[in-house]
């Protein structure tokens, strides 16, 4: 039954045993669920309590919890020994954390572990921090918890509500206890907090990346048509940041003043076109009318 490959043989504990929600608890230990759901404290059978008083272990009793199927190992103490034999009883939150089903296996063996000198903890999410005292109330849930393991995600209850808690670093070891400690307590910002920060700063870059370049459209006929000819954009982006769009070396442009038309704000108005080297001639100018002068006739005689 008991197993002592990881100490010498009288001096550890060591068994596997089938784990179980608390919810499963017969009616007879039904007033300790509460107590088992608001803790680290699992429920073992009467005969470990057996083998662990022949053994000359430090008290509170400290125990390693390994999930071999997940590699994942927590630490815990004990509330009750009243648990059907083979197997143990353990809060739910412990079996997500370890990743564990109901009735898969898990080992546990007893331990020891520094006292703690100074816990960070992070908050699932910023609801947490609307409660006016954050502190003090880890102090006052945190006297239901005998361990603390760097990576496990705790649940307190507070007000009827459950809040999910990371341990993300523990001193003066990667697992501590917590028991008749004086223990320095740390807040991170929640993760939710930290996951909205940083999508508004992709937002953000994106925006900054995709800027507004305007009359960079295209065109479009009223009557759904495609255009035959599409005009350059005389706002497109270049490459030296400028605005308007510059020709590229080496291309050619017919200004609106060689197709005989007026440009607006220039002194130049062409009459002629050069075509191929040949220039049309000029029209020729029209004769100027005789001005009219006021009493320059001839004169005539009433008489004849």
């Amino acid at each position: 039954m008991f197993s002592d490959e990881y100490g010498n043989r009288g001096t550890s504990f060591e068994h596997s045993y089938r784990c179980y929600p608390a919810a499963f608890i017969d009616k007879v230990c039904i007033l300790l669920q509460p107590q088992l759901e608001t803790g680290d404290k699992i429920i073992m059978p009467p005969s470990a309590i057996d083998r662990l008083a022949s053994l000359h272990i430090n008290y509170p009793m400290l125990f390693e919890l390994r999930n071999d199927a997940a590699d994942r190992v927590s630490h815990c103490g004990v509330l009750e020994f009243i648990a059907e034999e083979g197997t143990i009883y353990m809060p739910y939150w412990m079996m997500q954390n370890m990743i564990l089903q109901e009735g898969d296996i898990v080992r546990v063996k007893n331990t020891t572990l520094p006292r703690g000198t100074y816990v960070k903890l992070q908050p699932h999410t910023q609801d947490f921090l609307d409660i006016s005292n954050p502190k003090a109330m880890l102090e006052t849930t945190l006297r239901n918890f005998t361990c603390l393991t760097t990576g496990d995600s705790i649940m307190v209850a507070y007000n009827n509500k459950k809040y999910y808690i990371d341990i993300i670093e523990t001193k003066p070891a990667n697992a501590i206890t917590i028991v008749d400690t004086d223990c320095e307590v740390d807040l991170a910002p929640p993760l939710d907090y930290m996951k909205s920060a940083l999508k508004k700063a992709k937002e953000a870059q994106a925006n900054k990346e995709h800027k507004f370049n305007p009359f960079s459209g295209s065109g479009k006929r009223l009557d759904g048509k495609p255009l035959k000819y599409q005009s350059p954009s005389l706002y497109s982006p270049t490459p030296n940041g400028n605005s308007l769009s510059s020709a590229a070396p080496g291309s050619q442009r017919r200004s609106p003043q060689s197709q005989g038309n007026v440009v607006f704000g220039s002194d130049v108005y062409r009459t002629t076109e050069i075509r191929k080297g040949k220039e049309l001639n000029r029209q020729p100018p029209q004769q100027e009318q005789p001005k009219f002068r006021a009493f320059m006739g001839k004169k005539y005689s009433l008489r004849g």
